[in-house]
């Protein structure tokens, strides 16, 4: 794996996770509007203009050479949605129609995102074990309870282990059971190890998937 990945288009059964664009903001700060979002992580939503702000610094991407932020959004794939695995199609939801006014490359109705931090040589990184991934999620209220957040973290796993990417984390409030979900369909397993107030959870690719890591637990 080279020293700086860049995001690419990747599909999912019933999605596209396209690389995040400062252009993105309008549509996303309606997605991500609802402050039952922050119940876990505190904070309360962002502005339009703060969103433009915060993709204009995460698209110029980080200046140690040995990172990079890789970021998406969730974009509705109308064709082929219904009938696709885990799904009922997209029929009834908000924005399930996909909308493509203003947006450049035909791209439906978004409703989250996922990321990315990968590092080349970080603290876990074992000699000939690649990078260590660092890993989110969020998906817009209206479209949870879909299996939007599962599908979209399994395609990101994919792309990174196609990339040479060692280790996937992820940190996860103890009391989230919704995130914790996410990160068991995607092969993770939480470890002894807390950071933050958050467990982590950890994934070595190509071996077994869901495999348990050692660790010690510490106090946060």
């Amino acid at each position: 794996m080279t020293s700086t990945l860049r995001p690419e288009p990747i599909e999912t059964e019933r999605l596209t996770l396209v690389p995040l664009r400062v252009e993105h903001a309008p549509e996303m700060a309606v997605v991500l509007s609802d402050p039952a979002l922050h119940g876990f992580i505190g904070g309360t939503p962002e502005t339009e203009e703060q969103l433009r702000v915060r993709y204009t610094r995460m698209v110029g991407g980080s200046s140690d050479p040995e990172v990079s932020w890789c970021n998406w959004v969730l974009s509705f794939r109308t064709e082929g949605a219904e009938g696709a695995e885990g799904a009922g199609g997209t029929e009834g939801w908000r924005g399930g129609e996909g909308r493509t006014e203003g947006w450049r490359g035909g791209e439906g109705t978004l409703a989250g995102t996922v990321q990315a931090t990968v590092t080349s040589a970080g603290p876990d990184s074992a000699p000939g074990q690649g990078a260590v991934a660092e890993i989110a999620w969020v998906v817009g209220t209206p479209w949870q309870g879909h299996g939007l957040a599962s599908e979209a973290a399994r395609g990101l796993v994919r792309w990174l282990e196609a990339r040479g990417v060692g280790t996937v984390v992820a940190h996860i409030h103890p009391e989230h059971q919704t995130s914790a979900a996410v990160a068991r369909a995607c092969g993770l397993a939480p470890t002894d190890t807390w950071h933050d107030g958050e467990v982590r959870w950890q994934r070595r690719l190509g071996g077994p998937v869901g495999e348990r890591e050692a660790g010690q637990r510490a106090s946060d």
